[in-house]
């Protein structure tokens, strides 16, 4: 396949999968293994289409964002502040770099992220099964959730290190299971995405950069610039479908492509 086409087709399954719950990573690496697409400059295609999809959170959160950068981004008794979306990412960022090697080595096959997809299918499914009936009980304000909860978000997040898992799947789903509405749960889960993708780009980055030439960098910005902007229309998506109906479809989605997952590779 051209790999113009290439850069479009991935820059779209990135910034259509990137922050709904059906693992951005499973999705990658399946597309990836389909098109023949992998190898050194794959990887840092990857990472640049994952740097389109972070810029477009900014842009919608931009208000929130340059309020981190005030004194009262900074106090914790004032609204979500910097220490609840450090409490979020820290303790998974330290796992993260350890483990990455091991990770990126017996991880990163569509037989692992069939098992992830359908893992984290089912955390969907008993989270909305824990919290059903108990709406009105859970904090639908971001600016509401306390440190522990945060905490334990990031905790949760620790099962995103499996392929397949999802980021945003594994904090949403941990989200509902400590008392937080979809809502709540979903905008923590993108803002704490941006400086943990951020940071997990620029290391991808630095490892991977010096197998690019001059001639990829067409390739790289058409996939930069398709990811932001289907990204971008995907967050304002799903923040509005959750005010009508709950993760069930999602759940259901994930383990209809690990089965389709395992026919097309093993079958």
């Amino acid at each position: 396949m051209d790999q113009y086409l290439v850069a479009i087709v991935v820059g779209i399954v990135e910034g259509l999968t990137e922050f709904l719950p059906v693992s951005s990573t499973g999705h990658m690496i399946i597309v990836g293994h389909m098109l023949g697409f992998d190898g050194p400059v794959a990887d840092v295609f990857d990472v640049f289409v994952q740097l389109g999809a972070i810029l477009s959170v900014i842009f919608i959160y931009k208000e929130r964002f340059a309020r981190f950068f005030t004194k009262d981004g900074w106090n914790m008794h004032k609204g979500l502040s910097v220490w609840h979306i450090a409490a979020g990412i820290v303790p998974v960022m330290g796992v993260a770099y350890v483990c990455y090697p091991l990770i990126k080595k017996y991880l990163f096959s569509p037989l692992t992220v069939a098992i992830g997809l359908v893992l984290g299918g089912l955390l969907l499914m008993f989270a909305e099964y824990m919290t059903k009936g108990k709406e009105a009980q859970l904090v639908d304000d971001v600016d509401k959730i306390t440190m522990k909860q945060a905490v334990w978000v990031g905790i949760y997040q620790f099962l995103s290190l499996w392929p397949g898992f999802s980021r945003s799947g594994s904090t949403i789903a941990g989200g509902l299971l400590v008392g937080l509405s979809r809502q709540a749960a979903a905008s923590y889960t993108f803002l704490i995405a941006v400086p943990l993708m951020f940071v997990a780009c620029l290391y991808d980055l630095m490892k991977n950069f010096h197998n690019l030439s001059s001639d990829d960098l067409t390739v790289l910005g058409i996939g930069f610039v398709v990811s932001f902007v289907v990204a971008y229309w995907s967050v304002l998506w799903f923040l509005k479908f959750l005010h009508k109906y709950d993760l069930t479809s999602f759940a259901w989605y994930r383990i209809a492509l690990a089965c389709v997952t395992y026919w097309y590779f093993y079958c």
